[in-house]
């Protein structure tokens, strides 16, 4: 059975919208994109190679899949992970509405997500990763099914824009497992999920 983990970009109050470009999510009217883009120092590229070392298959939302099928399968280069893996493993895009994916390797995942996400982790070795698609990872979050979350907060608030965190998410405990922090100023912050919160009174 393989794991799913999550590696997700975050404003320091929770925005996930649009970190990699103006043009990437403007739905809502949010035109801020492009916000985690001025603190890609050396320290960040080299974390994100070591994540993209790890993955036996990829599993990505709509929006996030669209972004990457219309960058990767052209930039190829040879010894990269970033590239090599995306291009090379299976990729599994969870869509209700997308009938057809190009990329090589995609299979679209058209039934109850809750239960092909489920299955998938069960017949796959080794670790699945998320990247981005908050939208699917907040219904996989309230079923319990992320199993690690590599959270980059950056050095930024911008008061408007997606949440992962919202009101009426399911109460879950993490357990901290990994902490780094860029010359940039981001925290890479990696959490295991332990179960349901405990609660106390100080006195």
């Amino acid at each position: 059975m393989g794991t799913l983990s999550l590696t997700q970009f975050l404003s320091l109050d929770g925005v996930v919208q649009a970190p990699g470009g103006p043009d990437e999510d403007t739905s809502g009217g949010f035109g801020q994109g492009g916000w985690s883009v001025p603190f890609g120092d050396e320290d960040f590229g080299a974390y994100m190679t070591g994540v993209f070392e790890r993955p036996t298959a990829f599993l990505l939302g709509r929006r996030t899949y669209e972004i990457f099928a219309g960058y990767w399968p052209t930039h190829e280069t040879p010894g990269d992970p970033i590239s090599t893996k995306l291009n090379a493993l299976p990729k599994y895009v969870a869509s209700t509405t997308l009938t057809e994916a190009d990329w090589s390797g995609t299979t679209i995942l058209q039934g109850d997500v809750i239960k092909e996400v489920a299955a998938l982790k069960e017949r796959t070795d080794g670790e699945i990763q998320m990247h981005g698609s908050a939208g699917l990872a907040k219904s996989l979050m309230a079923h319990d099914l992320i199993d690690t979350m590599h959270l980059l907060y950056f050095p930024v608030v911008l008061g408007e824009g997606m949440r992962l965190f919202a009101d009426g998410a399911l109460p879950t405990a993490f357990r901290l497992t990994g902490s780094r922090t860029t010359g940039s100023g981001v925290a890479l912050l990696t959490y295991e999920r332990v179960g349901r919160p405990e609660y106390g009174t100080y006195e």
